[in-house]
């Protein structure tokens, strides 16, 4: 079997960062809700060939998991406003070290991998819930596809009236007029 070309596997590590961060479920928070503003899709773009960069083809020297994590959790501030505490930065530096080696020996096995689960999950939302137990993490990653034996509820709760004491009349009562002893009666600002 020959070996594939040079340009083959940069372009197939290429879409191997891409895949990453797509599947990266901080960034896909990040841009699935506009963090790092209205063109946050092509932030994640950009950041993908901005990551590509870092590894040249014909370089002698490439970056290891500790740079790659700390420019991951820094594009992830800088241009999302995200502080990213988990170990996801360190995990996703680790899998593209990993790929970029696979690549250069030209193996794409987890690249197609990566292909087949970004494919399934296209489309599905990334939520966030805190959890409820405070000593634990702070909140975890979950996602919408949840194929569990339950069955989502997507109706709207209907819920009672609220409490007359927490409702606030939007018809404003007239205060009565203050007249004093000698029957005059005391004019108020109006509040705005």
């Amino acid at each position: 079997m020959d070996s594939p070309s040079p340009a083959t596997i940069q372009t197939t590590f290429e879409r191997a960062i891409s895949l990453t961060l797509h599947l990266w479920p901080a960034l896909t928070l990040a841009v699935q809700n506009h963090w790092g503003g209205p063109d946050s899709a092509d932030k994640r773009d950009w950041f993908a060939g901005a990551l590509s960069e870092l590894f040249p083809p014909a370089s002698p020297e490439e970056p290891d998991a500790p740079y790659i994590e700390e420019f991951l959790l820094n594009v992830m501030l800088d241009e999302f406003e995200v502080n990213v505490d988990d170990d996801s930065a360190l995990e996703v530096s680790e899998s593209i070290i990993r790929l970029r080696k696979d690549c250069l020996r030209g193996k794409f096995d987890e690249v197609e991998t990566l292909a087949k689960r970004f494919n399934e999950k296209v489309g599905k939302k990334v939520v966030f819930t805190k959890g409820v137990d405070q000593e634990e993490e702070e909140g975890e990653w979950d996602t919408d596809d949840d194929d569990d034996d339950e069955e989502e509820d997507d109706e709207d709760e209907v819920m009672g009236d609220a409490p007359p004491e927490l409702v606030k009349t939007t018809k404003k009562e007239k205060e009565e007029p203050q007249v004093d002893e000698d029957g005059f009666q005391t004019v108020t600002r109006k509040k705005r």
